[in-house]
């Protein structure tokens, strides 16, 4: 009734939430839908466009952001520092690698130059030595020379019949930080152009990347014009109109959202610098094609409060699940030893003494407590001591069977429940594991610890109720102590002490 009761609470708090995020996100969809032209001018300004741009710079880190981090691994690389270091012997192996690093994240060229030799290594071996005097090799030098880690320009590949490639240089320093090279990973300007265009087209937006000069570094291959015909991109946002007035403060705002005329419309821009590129992300939209799709943003915008407010439950609902599911678990198990405690044990037990009424099965119980532990703690600290708690769980869990019940009775006190076991069985399994840890060894402060166990052994009797059965084991288990400790005191006979165990 009252796990019933839970989940009826739960359901109704389901509902309220549904209704809420419903009711909240269909009212700003509405009020958004009936404001008039300037407010939603605004809105695109602040929140269509602000959203592609992150959508765009996403779908960027994926494609162009990735071969920095490869850059950077590769002048992380301890393969490839340590073969400088050892004096380049082996061309072959570091032409290995450069084709691995090309062929599995998909890059059009890998190098490495070495400071030491001046040689260029690539995909194909040696292919050079780089010079001072030397103007295609000035980047090498520019890269050697610059206090950030990496740059990143657009060079002839030279391995690659001088294609246009943008190059992500990084800089290789040995253990010392002592410079010993440049690697790197290369792209085709086409391959990245074609990139810009794809985002273009997914998300119907002109998009450049621009660099800190206002140069435009990277762009699609055209931009559709008011006409519907294809305009060449331009070379500069100095060169577009309504932009070439602001363009200075754009740039050094670095981000934000701004309006232009240009051939006489309205368009809104979405600016964002990516610091790992050191360009500004450009994202374009005209007002017109805003307006235009604005029931087409309002069905979109009640699809998305669907599927928003379905994850919020989703993940509320989850939260409580788990959050139940935890609460359960704390209050059935020992936090330091992973074992069921005493709660969980008063239930496990009523329901195996039913079983037991059942089947008539035997049923036997184990009190098993740590000799000296005080000494121990005292002597080790107790951190040492919740170290052998958590050994004594792990050796009990590796020697009982799944069937088995182990419980953290109080302190360094163990009860041992075995289903189908009777008195004989019950007391060589405890002898075994007196044995067990006895033997068993236990780390801390890389100092190896050692233990001994008593157990006392009792045996289930009809009808009787658990705590008599637990005050019989706790009894024997005291004899055993009495005895000497590191014993098994059992209500066995001796004619039952060789028998094995079910």
């Amino acid at each position: 009734m009252k796990r019933f009761r839970s989940i009826n609470d739960r359901a109704k708090l389901m509902v309220v939430l549904c209704l809420l995020l419903g009711a909240g996100f269909l009212a700003t969809t509405l009020v958004s839908y009936y404001v008039s032209r300037n407010v939603l001018r605004q809105s695109i300004i602040t929140t269509e466009l602000p959203l592609t741009s992150d959508n765009v710079y996403s779908e960027i880190q994926k494609d162009l952001i990735r071969p920095i981090l490869i850059s950077s691994m590769m002048a992380h690389d301890t393969f490839l520092r340590d073969w400088a270091l050892a004096g380049e012997g082996d061309v072959d192996q570091m032409t290995r690698y450069l084709k691995e690093i090309a062929s599995r994240y998909g890059t059009v060229t890998s190098f490495f130059v070495s400071e030491h030799s001046r040689a260029y290594y690539s995909v194909n071996g040696i292919v050079k030595s780089v010079r001072e005097d030397v103007a295609r090799d000035a980047w090498y030098f520019r890269v050697r020379d610059m206090n950030e880690p990496y740059e990143i320009n657009v060079d002839p590949d030279i391995v690659n019949r001088d294609v246009l490639t943008i190059f992500i240089n990084n800089k290789v320093f040995d253990y010392r930080q002592q410079f010993i090279g440049a690697t790197g990973v290369g792209l085709t300007v086409d391959t990245v152009n074609s990139m810009i265009d794809d985002y273009q087209q997914r998300y119907d937006r002109t998009i450049y990347l621009v660099d800190t000069g206002g140069k435009i570094a990277l762009s699609g291959k055209g931009v559709k014009a008011p006409d519907g015909t294809m305009r060449t991109a331009r070379s500069s946002i100095h060169d577009i109109d309504g932009l070439r007035e602001q363009a200075r403060s754009i740039l050094e705002a670095g981000h934000g959202s701004f309006e232009y005329i240009e051939d006489g419309r309205r368009h809104f821009l979405n600016v964002r610098f990516i610091p790992e590129l050191k360009w500004h992300l450009f994202v374009i939209t005209r007002e017109g094609k805003a307006l235009d799709d604005i029931q087409q943003t309002l069905y979109l915008n009640l699809l998305l409060c669907f599927v928003i407010t379905a994850v919020v439950l989703l993940i509320v609902h989850l939260t409580i699940r788990n959050y139940h599911q935890r609460l359960e678990t704390m209050a059935t198990t020992d936090s330091l030893t992973g074992l069921a405690n005493r709660h969980a044990l008063d239930l496990l037990l009523d329901q195996q003494t039913r079983d037991v009424a059942r089947n008539n099965r035997p049923l036997s119980a184990i009190m098993l407590d740590i000799d000296h532990f005080k000494r121990l703690n005292d002597s080790r600290g107790h951190l040492a001591g919740d170290e052998v708690l958590r050994g004594v769980a792990a050796t009990l869990r590796d020697n009982l069977r799944a069937t088995d019940i182990a419980c953290r009775w109080g302190g360094e006190e163990f009860l041992l429940i075995l289903p189908n076991t009777d008195l004989a069985s019950a007391t060589l399994v405890a002898c075994n594991l007196r044995e067990s840890f006895e033997t068993a060894r236990y780390r801390f402060n890389e100092r190896s610890l050692s233990i001994t166990v008593s157990s006392g052994v009792a045996a289930y009797r009809t009808n009787e109720s658990r705590e008599s059965l637990i005050a019989r084991a706790d009894a024997l288990l005291y004899q055993a102590k009495s005895d000497g400790r590191n014993r098994v005191c059992s209500e066995a006979d001796d004619k039952d002490k060789g028998r094995r165990r079910r």
